[in-house]
């Protein structure tokens, strides 16, 4: 017999068993926004490491974990009558249709655009940046900054922000102005370095850090996976080493440093 399929619409009925209050489960009815918000950024981050693995059919697991996260948050907003999860889904298809005008030009999901009229990126992007400030004056947000969320991973964060700044003209002209500017940071940071104050020494590499997120902005690669690629070599790299030591009968407790130094070379030569 062939399984069933189910949809959208069975997964808020599952959604709904979970939390009933009579004989649902009681570990999902104890749950509020703020104790599933943890394991919505740990699903987002299993996503991404699936995209990275290009491990696609972990990825439709990981997504389909992800989308719980959104019903979950639905369901108790219905429960307590402030929006379900259709006004999700129809706010998001509105907002997206106002934002894409070059594929919908009557602000309407059915409308349509030939080939012949649809706009440069360079066009796009304006008016999409456009847009988005029009949305953050109509909800009281007037700052550049002011709806960049607090709680995004540090260089995420860093890069968005100096994007928006960017945006408004506040930018370096070149990427050579960057590197500059990274190079004035590292000298900065010698200098709190002898001072051997932690504060200062805590904010020079701060600043560094910023700099080098700035450099990534400049140059199109996205910081964090810049930085998930290199904890993978990283890791990669080390274990190569604890290997060849294992075949040495030894462990990194045990090995020297040069020792460990020159086998990081050879993983690095064997393109590990």
């Amino acid at each position: 017999m062939t399984s069933r399929r189910y949809d959208v619409s069975d997964l808020l009925t599952l959604m709904a068993r979970l939390r009933d209050p009579v004989d649902g489960c009681p570990w999902d009815i104890e749950q509020s926004y703020r104790t599933i918000a943890p394991s919505t950024i740990e699903e987002a981050y299993e996503v991404v490491d699936a995209i990275e693995r290009e491990n696609y059919d972990h990825l439709r697991e990981e997504l389909g974990d992800l989308l719980f996260q959104v019903i979950f948050y639905s369901q108790l907003a219905e429960e307590e009558q402030r929006f379900n999860f259709n006004d999700i889904v129809s706010e998001l298809v509105t907002k997206l249709v106002r934002r894409h005008p070059h594929v919908f030009p009557e602000n309407t999901l059915e409308s349509r655009v030939g080939a012949l009229g649809r706009d440069s990126d360079t066009e796009i992007k304006a008016r999409w940046e456009a847009l988005k400030a029009e949305e953050r004056a109509a909800k009281g947000q007037q700052g550049v900054l002011d709806d960049v969320p607090v709680n995004l991973p540090a260089l995420t964060r860093a890069a968005k922000l100096q994007k928006r700044a960017a945006n408004v003209g506040f930018d370096w002209p070149d990427i050579g102005g960057v590197l500059d500017k990274v190079e004035e940071e590292i000298g900065e940071l010698r200098q709190a370095i002898k001072t051997d104050d932690k504060a200062a020494i805590t904010d020079e590499m701060g600043d560094l850090l910023f700099a080098l997120v700035n450099g990534c902005r400049h140059l199109k690669v996205e910081p964090e996976g810049a930085l998930r690629g290199t904890n993978s070599k990283f890791e990669r790299r080390f274990q190569y080493i604890e290997q060849q030591l294992s075949v040495q009968g030894q462990t990194p407790e045990e090995a020297s440093l040069a020792l460990m130094d020159s086998l990081w070379d050879k993983a690095k030569t064997e393109g590990l």
